[in-house]
């Protein structure tokens, strides 16, 4: 049996920051269908799956207004096992490769927003601007 190797002290951090803000939204709890896997659920329903290992970390979102831009981003591409023709898009980067934190966090937030019922999204209206989340 070969040992995992853990991801790199960048790639935590990354995780880190979009797990404290997918799971800032209402209604949100984290899962871990599976192993180095985190899935951010909004009343049970999945908005965002982050996953990472020796090789870099991932993330997947649920887009509509901005799929058609993702789908350019080099890092970008439909998401696998048929989720990519339902408007999900998935973004790869490596253990030591920047991410453009502002524009996935725009996708979390836009993923959110898709999948999220109703009341989910009347509470997060109701939250002061500045802290929206």
């Amino acid at each position: 049996m070969t040992a995992r190797k853990k991801p790199t002290a960048k790639v935590a951090r990354y995780l880190r920051q979009l797990g404290t803000f997918a799971g800032s939204f209402p209604q949100t709890r984290e899962d871990h269908p599976w192993e180095d896997h985190s899935a951010f659920k909004v009343k049970g329903k999945t908005f965002v799956f982050v996953s990472a290992d020796a090789d870099g970390w991932g993330i997947s979102v649920k887009l509509e207004e901005s799929h058609a831009d993702a789908l350019t981003r080099p890092f970008a591409s439909p998401t696998r096992y048929g989720l990519g023709k339902h408007g999900w898009i998935s973004a790869r980067f490596g253990p030591r490769e920047n991410a453009p934190m502002a524009l996935l966090q725009r996708w979390v937030e836009e993923s959110f927003t898709v999948i999220a019922p109703v009341s989910a999204l009347e509470e997060l209206e109701r939250r002061p601007r500045r802290s929206r989340r």
